[in-house]
């Protein structure tokens, strides 16, 4: 679990600006999933997606996410995992493999999992609410923002403790939202079968 509960590079919860926030968000608090709760729904309700509010620069850090108070799903992940790991709760990075507009081009979807001791590893996601997008936490039951409909769509099954470099190269690769949501990363599905 202690990988699930570093600071690193992108989930850089000793930062001072992080830790004040995971503090006062958990203010109060004493039982896990009220801090995760609280956590996910300030990253959900009060740091915008880049794309829904047309909103630069371009976040990667958790710290620059708060900073900035803005981020693509993925970044908002980063911030979601940086705050529960800075209140001692094992958190991950998951992803999904989606459609836009439920035909191909796919690219991925960050989200989270969480380890509550009552239900385990437990997948949320802060993307942020919107009009037919309606993600909460709700475990053990998953509220996730997108389901899968769409041939070629998936849940990824890891739980990563760090970003997969697919995400953090677009991160830092482009600077607009507009330039990222033109090249949204994507990877190819490995089949078991032969």
């Amino acid at each position: 679990m202690n990988k699930y509960l570093e600071s690193t590079d992108y989930i850089d919860w000793k930062t001072p600006e992080v830790l004040a926030q995971a503090r006062s968000l958990s203010n109060g608090l004493s039982a896990t999933e009220d801090v995760a709760r609280v956590c996910f729904e300030f990253v959900r309700d009060e740091i915008k997606h880049s794309w829904d509010y047309e909103m630069n620069p371009v976040t990667c850090k958790a710290s620059d996410v708060l900073q900035y108070g803005t981020g693509f799903c993925y970044a908002k992940s980063h911030l979601l995992a940086a705050l529960l790991r800075a209140n001692s709760i094992p958190a991950g990075l998951c992803y999904q493999r989606l459609t836009i507009t439920d035909v191909p081009p796919f690219c991925l979807h960050g989200l989270n999992a969480v380890y509550l001791e009552r239900h385990g590893w437990y997948r949320l996601d802060a993307r942020g609410n919107k009009q037919g997008v309606e993600a909460a936490f709700c475990p053990p039951k998953e509220k996730l923002a997108f389901p899968i409909v769409t041939p070629g769509e998936a849940d990824l099954p890891e739980i990563w403790a760090e970003p997969i470099a697919a995400i953090t190269h677009a991160l830092k690769q482009f600077d607009t939202y507009q330039a990222l949501a033109d090249n949204l990363p994507d990877v190819e599905l490995v089949s078991a079968k032969k």
